[in-house]
């Protein structure tokens, strides 16, 4: 990976309220690279379902922690981690499937389908009993101007 321009980390309880300041959050530590406001929203948008999926699926019964992590590499590249130490996930490939959820009738199992199609590269990394991790990655393209 390039070398990091700057980060951030930010900690919080699983508590559905904290989905859109999770979101906020992202798309101001985002705005130092001057994106579009399509990329914006692809961002909000990708951490809203990555942080919601931490709270419904990894601590469905409990409250715990999310560890909400942003960077900037060299070249533009905002990478997002969102971790969770909840239930984990059993079987990655099947989760990553669209439709599938384990959330009940009123999910609809589009959430890494959605983070997949908004970000250049996802990757999910869980372990059952230990938690789970998404890291995603978006590159924010220099604009006409030469600014990003």
């Amino acid at each position: 990976m390039k070398r990091t321009e700057n980060y951030v980390k930010i900690e919080f309880l699983s508590r559905s309220t904290n989905e859109s300041f999770a979101r906020i959050a992202a798309a101001g530590f985002a705005a130092q690279l001057d994106p579009t406001l399509d990329e914006l929203g692809d961002i909000k948008t990708a951490v809203s379902e990555a942080v919601t999926n931490a709270i419904v699926h990894g601590y469905p019964d409990e409250l715990g922690r999310i560890l909400l992590k942003l960077r900037i590499a060299e070249g533009g590249v905002l990478e997002i981690s969102v971790r969770d130490w909840g239930r984990g996930i059993e079987n990655v490939e099947q989760a990553r499937q669209p439709l599938f959820t384990t959330g009940g009738a009123e999910r609809s199992g589009m959430g890494f389908t959605i983070m997949e199609s908004f970000m250049d590269r996802l990757s999910v990394k869980s372990q059952p009993g230990k938690g789970t991790t998404v890291t995603m990655r978006k590159r924010i393209a220099t604009r006409a101007n030469g600014k990003r």
